[in-house]
């Protein structure tokens, strides 16, 4: 058993050793732009800051209550990685555009900056992460007494300390740590690089923990089959019957919201980004590494309910399991693991609540109560590092005293559940303002505000039942006695589980109020305005960013603003950059409406959107164009940009018409062209035979001297001819028929392997006569396809016949084979004659080509295979010049197997 004196030294430890990764790496990100701390990897890890103690130890215990539960805490995220790629690509698209600082700040932005909304959004996240920050202190003061021993507890160095003085003192370290390395600067935008250097570190270190733990399960379990079947023959079962009811799905769609939601989630995902392609590396390396955190999870619940004692905590398998086996430096380690994982959180969301604070509430305070004019922001720096302190430590005090409670809770993975729901009563506002150009203002903050009454009144509030016995009287028959106001069973919907009510009842008040109050609301100019910013985000040609004219404010006027912010240096960079690019001395710099509108964004990665616009709008109240005004000018220059837009969508519509105009009247002179062509053809192959016919005709009508077998020739070759010329025109009259659909017949089942052989027997006279050597290939047993047999026997019949006319072998061979493959009846007719030339094979399947082989043979007209694709098409089959098994032409022909 360690001791408890040792097992905090190591935890103190720990935390000195991520002091020294913070500086480091804040440090290093400073001086190297190209540093590694800017890399996806790392950006990645810092993502992970999602897997808390209630991943690390919750999991655990969840799974062995709950069965298959805990996975919903994994997929959600995973769905928006991996599925809703988009929605964070936008997400970071905006914030890097308007220098959005957290959550608020997006909705308070994208809302009209209105800072009443951003100030509602704090006063919830601030109330709504107690919990979760409770969990994290439970969850380290719970390790830290399985580890040490519960006996062993109160000695040493904790003489005289219980579990709430550990608290207090996780809570102290951990608000130490982070005012040090959270608070060093105001511009939020500038990024927390040594914090996030130490979050990744932790990562990596509550990974490598719990997989370590779960290899040494697995392995002294002698397997994962042995495991679970251990786990049954002692009557341990995993309830996953009952899993996937209302429960399941409600915390499915809590993680969902969480993961864009949570205000450290916003932080790592969007405010730390620093390139936009990192999304993609996360999209994937996310879900994977939670994947590796879920691995685990269920061998090591099963396990540890099969092998430890009776009413051993769940929670704490990760860290009891070990020990039971006399492996306590394994033990440390997942308890270094578990202490990663509650500190992370707690820094990254303590800096996340603090931004919000300051910016929110502090900030508009400092503007509403200091003098207008040139004192507005006079020691804003140091006034706003002073804020996040405080806020800093008032977060966790909140955390603490909520801890303090609710000690008495016997789980962890409800606690957690309790702060998802309240930071899910954003998401609908999220989603509205990336996507809805009509969601108003008033109907965002009536929702979230209705959202989170409900919340309080069926989540918050029965959390205190264990300690309360006034909240449990109300739990039990209702406020005054009324029944169908029970906070679990509200309306009498007393059927559900109390997780899926709470979500269920805030969800819907926040998703009614929300799309029937912005049908029934209009909206500002600047929300307007802000909308389009919002939503045509990836649109070409945004409009612009600034909201104000100059007025009569001078350079000086903003300057004197910038700094007080910004600090000299930053301020005097930026009003020089904008004089050189104006080209003019910075003391004759006249603020354009554009760097008034690029000033108001460097402020807001300091203070928020609502408080630089209240700032800058302090500024430029003296000018003679008032803010309705100003707010008036750019809702028409709104309404131009859009107009403009449609214009430009309209006239993208035209240009798109006219060019399928042309492409048709290119389509028409082809087939005017074609005509021509054809009737030339036409006209060629008629006058051949004609001529021969009315030479031989007048012969035989002039020449009185002609014996009797010069005349019966004659005759005989009129009557070639003729027969030739019928033929032609039949042929001509048939694929015309068929081209135009005239020539009609119905498919039905026929045998195509049958119809192969009579065309065989019907050529078999021309094959003698030819003394060709016909080749049996394989052959199929009998193929039902939909057809006319007639046609196909027509068909097969052409190929053999060409097979045989333009064969000039002084071995004339012909392969025939046929075969049923992939629900397809295939026939290969092939020669070894001399082929078609490459450059042919394009027009063999043309009217009247012949191919320079074949032209010599004037009997043909070379409409037969141009006749027999258009059969087979008819059949929904195809034919087509392959590379065959000879050295000559191979024609194959493709039809459906009836099945």
């Amino acid at each position: 058993m360690l001791s408890a004196d040792f097992v905090i030294a190591t935890a103190v430890g720990y935390v000195g050793l991520l002091f020294v990764l913070a500086y480091l790496g804040d440090r290093r990100a400073r001086t190297n732009a190209k540093s590694f701390l800017h890399s996806p990897a790392v950006y990645t890890l810092s993502i992970s800051v999602y897997c808390t103690s209630w991943t690390f130890y919750g999991a655990v215990g969840n799974a062995a209550r709950s069965g298959l539960e805990f996975l919903t805490i994994y997929l959600g995220p995973t769905l928006v990685f991996v599925g809703w790629w988009f929605l964070l690509r936008r997400l970071v698209r905006i914030s890097h555009n308007q220098r959005i600082t957290s959550v608020a700040d997006l909705l308070s932005s994208r809302f009209g900056k209105s800072n009443r909304l951003a100030v509602l959004i704090t006063c919830i996240a601030v109330i709504g992460i107690a919990p979760y920050i409770a969990l994290q202190l439970k969850a380290v003061t719970s390790s830290i007494q399985a580890v040490a021993g519960a006996s062993a507890f109160g000695r040493g160095s904790l003489t005289g300390i219980d579990d709430v003085g550990l608290a207090f003192g996780v809570a102290a370290g951990m608000a130490l740590f982070t005012i040090l390395f959270g608070t060093r600067h105001v511009d939020a935008k500038e990024q927390h690089h040594g914090v996030v250097a130490a979050i990744a570190f932790e990562a990596v270190v509550k990974l490598t923990a719990l997989v370590a733990v779960g290899v040494f399960v697995v392995f002294v379990g002698g397997g994962f089959e042995n495991i679970f079947s251990a786990a049954a023959q002692a009557g341990v079962t995993v309830d996953a019957e009952e899993t996937f009811g209302a429960r399941w799905l409600t915390t499915l769609g809590l993680s969902v919201a969480a993961i864009v939601c949570l205000p450290r989630q916003f932080q790592v995902t969007v405010v730390e980004n620093s390139d936009e392609n990192h999304l993609r590396v996360a999209s994937w390396a996310f879900p994977a590494y939670m994947l590796l955190m879920s691995l685990f999870i269920l061998p090591i619940a099963v396990f540890g309910l099969t092998t430890m004692p009776a009413g051993s905590n769940p929670d704490m398998f990760a860290l009891t399991l070990p020990m039971s086996f006399g492996q306590d430096a394994l033990a440390l380690f997942a308890f270094i693991g578990g202490f990663s994982s509650a500190t992370s959180m707690i820094i990254l969301e303590s800096i996340a609540l603090s931004i919000m604070v300051s910016n929110h509430i502090v900030m508009p305070l400092i503007l509403r109560l200091s003098p207008a004019g040139r004192g507005d922001g006079q020691g804003v720096t140091s006034l706003l590092l002073m804020a996040r302190r405080f806020s800093i430590v008032l977060i966790l005090s909140l955390g603490f005293f909520y801890f303090f409670f609710t000690r008495d809770s016997n789980a962890l993975a409800p606690i957690g559940l309790i702060s998802f729901t309240a930071i899910a009563q954003f998401f609908p506002s999220v989603i509205a303002a990336l996507f809805w150009r009509e969601a108003s203002l008033k109907a965002a903050t009536a929702a979230i505000a209705a959202g989170f009454v409900f919340w309080v009144w069926c989540s918050f509030l029965p959390s205190f039942e264990s300690v309360s016995p006034q909240v449990a009287m109300l739990l039990d028959r209702g406020p005054w006695g009324i029944s169908w106001l029970r906070p679990e069973a509200m309306f009498g919907l007393d059927n559900l589980d109390p997780l899926a009510h709470a979500a269920f009842w805030s969800i819907l008040v926040n998703v009614l109020t929300l799309t029937i109050g912005s049908l029934l609301t209009g909206q500002s100019a600047l929300e307007r305005v802000q909308a389009s910013v919002f939503v045509d985000v990836f649109k070409r040609g945004q409009i612009s960013r600034g909201n104000f004219v100059r007025g009569s404010a001078t350079a000086n006027d903003l300057f004197f603003v910038a700094e007080r912010v910004l600090g000299e240096r930053r301020a005097a960079a930026l009003f020089e950059t904008e004089a050189r690019d104006s080209g003019v001395d910075p003391d004759m710099l006249e603020p354009s409406p554009e760097f008034i509108g690029r000033l108001e964004r460097e402020l807001a990665g300091s203070i928020g959107a609502a408080s630089a616009h209240v700032m800058l709008s302090k500024v430029l109240s003296g000018s003679d164009v008032s803010l309705e005004e100003m707010m008036q000018m750019a809702d028409e220059t709104q309404q131009v940009i859009e107009y403009s837009q449609q214009l430009e969508k309209t006239s993208a519509e035209l240009r798109s018409t006219a060019q399928q105009l042309e492409d048709a009247n290119a389509q028409l002179r082809e087939l005017d062209s074609q005509k021509d062509e054809f009737l030339s053809q036409v006209s060629h192959e008629v006058r051949t035979p004609m001529t021969s016919i009315r030479s031989f005709s007048e012969i035989l009508l002039d020449a009185d001297d002609i014996d009797e077998g010069q005349r019966q020739h004659f005759v005989g070759t009129i009557h070639q001819e003729s027969l030739r010329l019928t033929k032609l025109l039949d042929e001509i009259l048939d694929l015309s028929a068929l081209e135009r659909g005239e020539r009609t017949w119905d498919n039905v089942p026929v045998d195509a392997e049958a119809a192969l052989g009579r065309a065989l027997t019907v050529c078999e006279a021309l094959l003698r006569q030819r003394g060709v050597t016909v080749q049996q290939g394989e052959r199929a047993p009998a193929a039902v396809v939909e057809g006319d047999a007639d046609r196909l026997c027509q068909v097969f019949i052409n190929l053999i016949s060409n097979a045989v006319k333009y064969n000039d072998s002084e071995a004339p061979v012909m392969r025939i084979s046929s075969s049923v493959k992939a629900g397809k009846f295939v026939v290969d007719i092939a020669d070894n004659g001399p082929g078609i030339a490459k450059g042919e094979r394009k027009l063999i399947f043309e009217k009247f080509a012949r191919g320079q082989r074949g032209a010599a043979d004037q009997s043909g007209a070379g409409l037969g295979l141009a006749i027999s694709r258009q059969i087979v098409t008819r059949m929904n089959g195809s034919l087509d010049l392959v590379q065959g098994p000879l050295p000559g032409a191979c024609f194959r022909v493709r039809l459906a197997v009836l099945k």
